[in-house]
């Protein structure tokens, strides 16, 4: 890599900490400060967005930190406006770092007359001039196509190896548990990397929106049972999956999800779970309430994204951080194994 590949960072308000812990890793790589650019990202009392950067970008590469989470319109806009102030201001390229990318969900037509709203995110970010996207996880892969410039999906999967290498000193008696069928993969990927086996929660629905039964697909009696999933929203699904599997035997159960949307009465709900943990990322900007929760627990990825994007400055391999040889180095600081 280039050590003197030149970044300019601007963050939004979807989740200032994260960007501001990006820049503290680039400071360390480079040794020298690396600060965020100075600018005003507020609203009028109407509650339009309004964008001013202090910092001249003119012919420079220029990194937005944004999730688009909760509010996510509000985020979103932001994100849009941010572009075209950078757009306006010469900013050389443009790329879009977002943690969670939110409407991923909405990826396909599920019945007559819906949107898909995952494509209409990407095309109002293609069109407000972004020219580059750095994300992890996203909810369908096959958003990567719904975009017309370049996109970078990161995995939280080497990361949440690497934890739990360092939480579970023993891993014989550790499964690895997929929620449901649909993300088999995403669990097969964290079992290979730990080299354990893998178990799947089949869930029935009766009518959209309510589970009818559920069975687990697998042996877990014994087992400290780790669930995998890529969201976890009100939490409702994934405290019902901890419970049917300490009634098949289960010794513990721990969760690994990538982006803690945690709305609603989601907290409250981990908190009075069975779930011994739940470890997320801070992909989205963790609340008071998450914080103070004491079966909640997150693990950074800002360390993964500030080398991604010390590599996408530099021209180089950004999927080399999909293994955790790789990001072992970057996290000796959180993760020391004897």
């Amino acid at each position: 890599m280039k050590p003197d590949a030149s970044i300019r960072m601007i963050s939004g308000n979807s989740n200032r900490s994260f960007g501001e812990a990006m820049a503290r890793r680039i400071s360390v790589y480079k040794g020298e400060p690396v600060r965020l650019a100075d600018a005003r990202v507020e609203r009028f009392n109407d509650g339009e967005i309004f964008v001013e950067v202090y910092d001249n970008v003119r012919n420079e590469e220029v990194f937005i930190i944004q999730s688009t989470s909760k509010p996510a319109n509000d985020n979103l806009m932001e994100l849009l406006i941010m572009t075209d102030a950078l757009r306006r201001a010469s900013a050389k390229r443009i790329t879009a770092v977002m943690p969670y990318f939110g409407y991923a969900r909405q990826d396909r037509k599920t019945s007559a007359r819906t949107p898909i709203s995952a494509k209409l995110t990407a095309n109002l970010m293609v069109e407000a001039g972004i020219d580059r996207v750095l994300t992890m996880d996203l909810h369908a892969g096959q958003i990567q196509g719904f975009f017309d410039i370049p996109v970078d999906n990161l995995y939280a999967a080497p990361v949440f190896a690497l934890d739990v290498k360092h939480q579970f000193k023993d891993l014989d008696d550790v499964i690895i548990v997929s929620p449901d069928v649909g993300g088999v993969a995403r669990a097969r990927e964290l079992a290979k990397r730990i080299g354990v086996g893998l178990a799947i929660v089949d869930k029935r629905r009766g009518r959209p929106g309510e589970i009818e039964s559920m069975t687990v697909i697998g042996d877990v009696k014994g087992k400290k049972c780790i669930v995998v999933d890529d969201i976890v929203d009100t939490a409702g699904t994934l405290c019902k999956a901890a419970e049917l599997l300490k009634d098949e035997g289960a010794t513990e159960v721990h969760a690994y999800i990538s982006h803690g949307v945690l709305s609603g009465p989601a907290i409250e709900r981990i908190t009075n779970s069975v779930m011994k943990s739940l470890v997320v990322t801070d992909s989205i900007e963790a609340t008071d309430a998450v914080k103070a929760a004491d079966n909640i627990r997150i693990v950074s990825v800002a360390p993964m994204f500030a080398q991604a994007m010390l590599n996408v400055a530099a021209g180089n391999s950004v999927s080399s951080l999909f293994d955790e040889a790789m990001l072992g180095p970057i996290y000796e600081a959180f993760y020391r194994f004897d």
